[in-house]
């Protein structure tokens, strides 16, 4: 890239001290069209055409080549070198000029001498010029190809910007994706043992209590001996009824993601039978040791679910199924 412009700004002072010649040749021409007019066709004829650097100065030596064959009387082998000048200023609006080389183009047919020298220095003029052409149209060619490349060398670099920018967001984001995977999988470790310690815990108390009240169930109204571990057993299911339930909510609600919080929220006007009802239905504790813990018959305490389940589903306003799972 740096390289390219080197290129670029050599060539253009490599222009300008060439060009920097050729208005001097003019001006000494322009200078002897009066007093010597063969000495300015001369210093006009000595000029190489096909070095111009821009169509301005082409014009202006056309207009003195055409006037220095006028003075000089010579007759012009054609109408190119004049119309050089004529194009020129008609299409920059130069009224003057184009009026003195329409006036030239008139008086190069009026002159019946013809000098085969001059004629010929005319015809190798008329081919310098055409390299001109060519040589403009090239250096046209390759300005248009020099500006794309930098364009083209620009949008490159902006792109390869663009994308590293790019690239270091991706990779801040993929840090940060990084950082929150490894927070999740961190926190859903910590839950899975928290569950896990959980359930061992309700796993052996429900258990227990389970195993207790079926026991009980299975020894009410049996023989005498059996008194003492009846006694016992209702000890044991008094003992959950009062100080161990707010440990089994909270049981609950731990393994099962706040749902009884979710009731609460949902069914605020939820009565208190009802809701110890809910929480021993949480804990998946069988029908018959609910129906002890509350000290209800097996038929009541599905009657009792049943209604509360179908309140439940006109209470709410939206059906939540963790919550219907419960039942």
């Amino acid at each position: 890239m740096r390289s390219l412009l080197y290129i670029i700004i050599l060539l253009v002072i490599t222009g300008c001290s060439v060009s920097s010649l050729e208005p001097k040749a003019l001006d000494e021409a322009q200078r002897l069209m009066q007093s010597d007019p063969s000495a300015a066709l001369s210093k006009l004829n000595e000029v190489d055409v096909s070095e111009f650097q821009d169509s301005a100065t082409m014009a202006r030596w056309a207009l003195l080549y055409s006037e220095a064959m006028v003075v000089n009387r010579v007759k012009a082998p054609t109408d190119t070198i004049v119309n050089i000048a004529i194009d020129y200023y008609r299409q920059h609006d130069s009224a003057d000029e184009l009026k003195k080389a329409s006036h030239l183009k008139a008086l190069l047919h009026s002159s019946d001498k013809t000098d085969p020298l001059a004629t010929a220095l005319y015809l190798q003029k008329e081919k310098e010029f055409l390299l001109y052409k060519e040589r403009a149209q090239r250096e046209l060619y390759t300005l248009v190809a020099l500006l794309a490349l930098l364009i083209a060398a620009g949008i490159i670099v902006w792109m390869r910007q663009r994308m590293k920018i790019q690239s270091l967001r991706n990779e801040t984001l993929m840090a940060e994706a990084s950082g929150f995977r490894n927070q999740m999988e961190a926190s859903r470790s910590d839950v899975s043992r928290l569950e896990t310690k959980l359930h061992e815990v309700l796993e052996k108390r429900f258990s227990l209590i389970d195993s207790l009240c079926q026991t009980y169930y299975e020894s009410q109204g049996t023989k005498t001996e059996r008194k003492a571990i009846v006694d016992k057993v209702k000890s044991e299911i008094e003992s959950v009824r009062t100080d161990s339930f707010s440990e089994m909510e909270q049981a609950v609600n731990d393994c099962r993601d706040n749902i009884l919080v979710k009731v609460k929220n949902n069914y605020p006007e939820i009565k208190n039978e009802d809701y110890m009802l809910l929480v021993f239905l949480a804990s998946r504790l069988s029908t018959r040791t609910i129906s002890l813990l509350l000290g209800e018959s097996v038929d009541v305490v599905y009657k009792r679910k049943s209604r509360l389940k179908s309140r439940f589903k006109e209470s709410m306003s939206v059906s939540n199924p963790d919550i219907m799972a419960i039942f």
